[in-house]
């Protein structure tokens, strides 16, 4: 199992694409995740998300405030 920090310094490749929630694998890692989307009124799409495509995480409670 990967801690919190090592979350972001991987990449994920896409599993799957729901509406509310969002399926990836770690490249090197192997450990599945299930991201669910905070913003109901603003559902996930696949046109946005392809399945196999590379994605990463970000950190916004460390990211720069405007």
């Amino acid at each position: 199992m990967t801690t919190f920090n090592e979350q972001f310094n991987e990449q994920y490749r896409v599993v799957s694409v729901e509406s509310q929630r969002l399926v990836v694998r770690g490249v090197r890692s192997g450990e599945v995740l299930t991201i669910v989307n905070s913003q109901p009124d603003v559902p996930l799409r696949q046109e946005d998300y392809p399945v196999g495509g590379l994605i990463r995480l970000t950190d916004l409670s460390i990211a720069p405030k405007n």
